[in-house]
């Protein structure tokens, strides 16, 4: 089972973000940016949609993997700036966050999540499928990216949600 949110895993914690989180959350996604894998955030826009985002921290606080919520539509909403620091690639944090954000989705009362990846064999190991684009108009401009999708509804029982 996916371990709850704020539950200490060895050294890492993974949670929602704070404002204190921002500089830091900026800082990695603007590294994967650089290389053209995600899209850029500044700090203010992070700042305005820090109730989105998830973070896995190590026990000095430093943002070691993040992920953001973003709505789509009222049933659906986007999982958005997904990144893992380099120095923690292979630990597992990329699906802790990713698990946190399917909570926070559900919580939100969002039936599905997408996201535009070039990493189809991560979110394929979590469950997601490949979709066609064009389901996502706003996003066809992607083609670069490969959409993959995830049915969240009855999903409560693998995530640990109260109903």
């Amino acid at each position: 089972m996916t371990p709850a949110p704020d539950v200490l895993q060895g050294r890492i914690v993974v949670r929602r973000a704070r404002t204190a989180d921002v500089l830091q959350i900026a800082a990695l996604v603007d590294e994967w940016a650089a290389e053209e894998l995600l899209l850029p955030r500044s700090a203010s826009e992070i700042a305005v949609a820090i109730d989105d985002y998830v973070v896995a921290v190590d026990l000095r606080g430093r943002v070691l993997a993040c992920g953001a919520l973003r709505e789509y539509s009222p049933s659906l909403a986007e999982l958005v700036s997904l990144a893992v620091a380099r120095s923690a690639h292979g630990r597992g944090l990329g699906r802790l966050v990713v698990a946190q954000i399917e909570r926070l989705a559900l919580q939100r009362g969002y039936a599905s999540l997408f996201a535009h990846t070039l990493n189809t064999e991560f979110f394929s190991a979590v469950g997601y499928v490949s979709v066609d684009r064009e389901r996502y108009p706003e996003k066809a401009a992607r083609a670069h990216t490969t959409c993959v999708v995830r049915a969240l509804v009855g999903e409560r029982e693998r995530l640990s949600i109260a109903a």
